[in-house]
């Protein structure tokens, strides 16, 4: 799946999109993306502006990201059709290296179970073969009309 299809499966827009391609998908079971890491991206302008390392949380938003490519092509829902998916949980975050300008993450989503509208995943980052993050994740199902207003917290 290139751009055009994570666009059409995904709300998410510059700069916050972090995947580039999906190179594998099997609906209900796993998904394979990429993300290619650019000095251009907006968050080395501070993180850090003499080593520039990608943000941890952002290695895990493009996990939950590919995760939600996986949910949407499950179900056959896109967001147009009024779903979103929402992070429900964060559990056994590790980050084993760093991500720096020029590398290529290789980013592999499972999903572990779902039950109604609650999803579990499991997700793994690689750059060269070599594991850089790993978190399992739980998303939830909504209904974009109870999606909370920008700014409210959770």
């Amino acid at each position: 799946m290139d751009i055009q299809g994570i666009l059409d499966h995904l709300p998410h827009r510059f700069p916050f999109l972090l995947i580039d391609r999906i190179t594998e998908l099997v609906p209900g079971e796993h998904i394979v993306a990429l993300k290619n890491v650019s000095y251009n991206e907006p968050f080395f302008v501070g993180h850090f502006p003499k080593y520039p390392v990608m943000p941890g949380v952002l290695i895990v938003e493009a996990m939950a990201q590919a995760a939600g490519v996986l949910s949407f092509r499950t179900t056959g829902d896109k967001p147009k059709d009024g779903h979103l998916y929402l992070f429900a949980g964060i559990d056994n975050v590790r980050f084993k290296a760093q991500v720096t300008p020029g590398d290529q993450m290789l980013i592999e989503v499972k999903i572990e179970r779902r039950v109604r509208n609650i999803w579990k995943y499991k997700g793994v980052a690689r750059v060269g073969g070599n594991v850089v993050a790993e978190a399992d994740m739980m998303c939830a199902q909504v209904p974009t009309n109870a999606a909370p207003a920008a700014g409210a917290s959770a």
